[in-house]
């Protein structure tokens, strides 16, 4: 029997694939004996065709990854490690998600490395320069191993289009102790939130920070002159497009003081806070496609009063404010620089790792009121760069400071600066997972005794991220 070819032409990914559909001819005047081919013959061609049909799939699959690695390779880095990582989900324009969605995400890290100097047992894996030694071997001797997968983390996101606006929550907790937990491995909450329309509340970011700031590492505290900062709070986003951002919030106040030399004073334990306006903060943000620039300011009060009754009157106000200027910069498709500089007083509960708002100054000129509390000035500043070698290894390098001016009766330990920088290699075997070493550095200078300490760290982590997405017609 003879066999004829036709050839159908089909466009894929870019790529122009030929497929050939073999069938046979029609025969007139020909025996049925004479048309019957041998079926061997036709199984073996039929199997060459499924064998050529693999290996354009597999050409098309190839074009396919390759067209999505130049497209991620493109976009703007996000964190990988660290308390700023959050789980990416497709950021969606307002109006265009017409269908209710669940997403769940998450990873599994475990952080392991060697800390040739000393630290704070509480703080055993991150490194932040107020937990280093105020005092020459104040937690032991130097160098010690470390494993930890307190950075562990589990969310949920939930998005549903209403009459009054689009409702969104979000549900989030790891596994880092902090504040009585300190130390320990134990659930500890990060986000309660959830908005309708311009308005929000509930646990979240505060908008006087910028979560963009945080560089891609696998350290989880971060840059310590950032502000991070998730607080409880009510929020107005009367703008929110891709090119400009505004949103006003009142937030949960709270501070801490220092007694400084006069620590333990029995007219000082009388002395309790009191906290009778909320924080109010803001940000602006302006995004462009060199990247985005953002100012954010914060007002407080923090106030105090005695309830001893002797011949002092304790009592007192501080007022607290600050500005902090941001910015992402895209200096090239493979590298984005992080930037940010804030200065205020009494806002060092909000920075990433500041010690008092509120030290403690004398005023021997007031025989009622011989001391009195004041709003500590605090500089922060950082810049990383972060850079994509390939869509399998990226990088990042960078510094971050800290500065207090302390008040005059303060005590001499006191943290007075920190320092704090690293360097890493990334590598991602596939999209969803993360294998990092980075060196890290820390540095504490005392107040006014002249002690200062230097840390050095190197860590080993491993990242696995998980996510699923749901999708509902209704609302």
């Amino acid at each position: 029997m003879t066999l004829t070819g036709r050839c159908l032409w089909t466009q894929v990914a870019g790529a122009a694939v030929m497929v050939t559909i073999l069938f046979p001819a029609r025969m007139q005047g020909q025996s049925h004996d004479s048309q019957t081919p041998d079926l061997q013959q036709l199984n073996n061609k039929l199997q060459q065709l499924e064998q050529e049909m693999q290996e354009l799939k597999g050409q098309i699959s190839a074009v396919q990854q390759k067209q999505k690695a130049v497209a991620d390779e493109a976009a703007p880095s996000a964190p990988y490690g660290g308390q700023g990582t959050t789980q990416t989900v497709t950021k969606e324009k307002e109006g265009t998600k017409q269908k209710s969605s669940l997403d769940l995400y998450g990873f599994i890290m475990l952080d392991s490395g060697y800390d040739f100097g000393q630290t704070d047992p509480n703080w055993f894996d991150v490194v932040r320069p107020t937990k280093l030694p105020a005092f020459k071997n104040e937690f032991g001797g130097n160098g010690n191993t470390y494993f930890s997968v307190r950075q562990t983390r589990f969310g949920v996101k939930t998005f549903t289009p209403t009459k009054v606006g689009n409702l969104k929550t979000q549900f989030e907790f790891e596994l880092f102790g902090t504040g009585v937990d300190a130390g320990q491995t134990t659930f500890r909450l990060r986000h309660a939130y959830g908005e309708l329309g311009q308005f929000g509340a509930g646990q979240t970011w505060s908008p006087f920070m910028d979560i963009d700031v945080f560089p891609n590492s696998v350290e989880y505290w971060g840059p310590n002159g950032m502000v991070f900062f998730r607080n409880v709070q009510i929020r107005w986003m009367p703008v929110r497009s891709d090119r400009t951002e505004l949103i006003f919030a009142v937030e949960r106040p709270g501070a801490s003081a220092d007694q400084g030399v006069y620590t333990g004073r029995i007219e000082l334990q009388g002395v309790k806070p009191r906290f009778n306006l909320p924080d109010f903060s803001w940000h602006a943000r302006f995004s462009r496609d060199w990247g985005y620039i953002q100012l954010a300011g914060i007002f407080r009060k923090i106030g105090w009063v005695d309830t001893n009754n002797d011949a002092f009157n304790l009592s007192g106000t501080a007022f607290g404010w600050g500005l902090n200027l941001t910015s992402n910069l895209k200096f090239s498709k493979k590298d984005v620089g992080r930037f940010a500089i804030v200065y205020g007083e009494g806002i060092e509960n909000y920075m990433n790792d500041a010690p008092v708002d509120v030290g403690i100054r004398n005023n021997p000129s007031n025989p009622v009121t011989p001391v009195k509390g004041e709003a500590l000035p605090v500089l922060g500043l950082v810049s990383f760069l972060d850079h994509n070698w390939s869509d399998r290894f990226s990088s990042s390098i960078g510094y971050s400071m800290v500065n207090i001016e302390n008040s005059n009766a303060q005590d001499p330990s006191d943290y007075h600066q920190g320092h704090y920088a690293l360097t890493n290699l990334l590598y991602h075997p596939i999209p969803k997972v993360t294998i990092g070493a980075e060196f890290q550095f820390g540095r504490r200078v005392n107040f006014s005794d002249g002690f200062n300490n230097n840390d050095y760290r190197t860590q080993f982590s491993f990242k696995y991220d998980w996510g699923k997405s749901f999708t509902f017609s209704g609302n």
